[in-house]
């Protein structure tokens, strides 16, 4: 069994805001104390679609990677890397493409999307249609079992979990699998090796799935055989090949909805983000300028919290006892709409305090950062070169 390991990154579109804090980063920074975390800059993504504006790529990453650290992510709990730094995300994906039919990449569902919603934009490109190819490499290069997405992202590692599986139909049915099993089941002792034949046939037979849990536990609690004995045992319980890529699982997180100042969903390319390292006074001035419910076009006119995009800042910056002095203000018109969007000011402005803290090292001396990544492309190189030694040597590439 390959341990417990979280993956996820971002494109280098420079500073983040206010949305990908509540969006993922604050998952990140939860999951990083939980289990092993990989956490990465997809800077080859992001010429899949701006492969002619690469000035400021550079520039973006290392703004992005201070963000993260100034939203708590920590260098000495998670790894932070760079995806083009480790150059075997590009070999796998190359391997992977050989055995990936091309309608699995035509039917995601966000290439037709994207290729209408960046319609000025020419997209009929290899590396456009290979994107979700890619991310499923930069998923499996490192073993990955955990992935954080929403809901709404689920397909999308589906495509990864069918190549995996593809994968692992292919090439794990190595020269004399069966045979290597039945060594391996030795080698587990004559007591545990009958326990594991007994629960083997059980669900092989009867489709027990409690069969199955009791003995993948046996498995992950044996310490007297090989990883590679480990990975055809799993594989041979299910009847299936040596399991040389896992199916990664989606982990769903809850995305607190934050819209932006206009109301609509918060994104740089509208101009109406609150950046994650905004100054107070930058704060006062966007929270101040924001739309309230239309309604109220004076002050003594009654409002509808839910018709506000205020309102949705208060749920996640003030307390019960303020959202309700605002529902009930707004309500019966005995506050106006700057009144109310003074809490959500001091909320935003209080959460960044420690955030300015954390980034102004960073932004003092920029070696801190070259160094925490240097680091972390050095540790995610290692993992990604164990997983391609056992895919070369599955696909037949691995001379000696």
């Amino acid at each position: 069994m390959f341990p417990d390991r979280v993956l996820s990154g971002m494109r280098p579109t420079g500073a983040l805001h206010l949305g990908h804090h509540h969006g993922a980063l604050k998952n990140w920074v939860r999951l990083q104390n939980e289990v092993e975390c990989l956490f990465f800059v997809a800077d080859w993504h992001a010429l899949t679609t701006s492969y002619d504006e690469v000035s400021r790529i550079e520039k973006n990453t290392w703004d992005m990677v201070i963000d993260w650290l100034a939203a708590g992510v920590d260098p000495a709990q998670a790894t932070l890397f760079i995806q083009s730094r480790v150059p075997e995300h590009a070999e796998l994906t190359l391997l992977l493409g050989m055995i990936t039919p091309l309608g699995w990449l035509e039917r995601v569902p966000t290439y037709k999307d994207q290729i209408e919603k960046l319609s000025q934009k020419d997209l009929g490109m290899y590396g456009f249609l290979g994107y979700p190819l890619m991310q499923a490499a930069d998923i499996l290069i490192y073993r990955a079992n955990r992935v954080p997405v929403g809901e709404d992202q689920v397909s999308h590692l589906e495509l990864t979990r069918e190549i995996a599986r593809r994968f692992n139909h292919i090439y794990g049915r190595e020269p004399g699998f069966e045979e290597k099993a039945e060594a391996a089941i030795r080698r587990m002792g004559t007591k545990k090796g009958r326990l594991y034949e007994e629960f083997r046939t059980r669900y092989l037979q009867e489709g027990d799935e409690a069969a199955l849990e009791s003995a993948r536990a046996l498995l992950a609690e044996m310490q007297n055989i090989s990883l590679g004995d480990r990975e055809r045992l799993f594989g041979y319980l299910e009847g299936k090949g040596k399991v040389i890529l896992p199916e990664p699982q989606p982990l769903l997180t809850e995305c607190a909805r934050l819209p932006g100042l206009d109301g609509t969903k918060m994104s740089k390319s509208l101009g109406n983000t609150i950046a994650l390292r905004e100054t107070p006074d930058n704060i006062s001035k966007k929270i101040r300028a924001m739309p309230t419910d239309p309604a109220r076009i004076r002050r003594t006119d009654p409002g509808e919290p839910d018709r506000c995009p205020v309102w949705q800042f208060h749920q996640l910056y003030s307390d019960d006892n303020t959202r309700q002095w605002a529902q009930q203000g707004c309500r019966n018109a005995s506050i106006g709409c700057l009144d109310c969007k003074q809490p959500v000011i001091d909320g935003i402005v209080a959460e960044q305090a420690p955030m300015l803290e954390r980034a102004q090292p960073y932004l003092d001396d920029p070696a801190l950062v070259r160094n925490i990544v240097e680091d972390g492309c050095e540790r995610a190189h290692r993992l990604a070169c164990e997983t391609m030694r056992d895919v070369r040597d599955a696909m037949g590439l691995g001379y000696s």
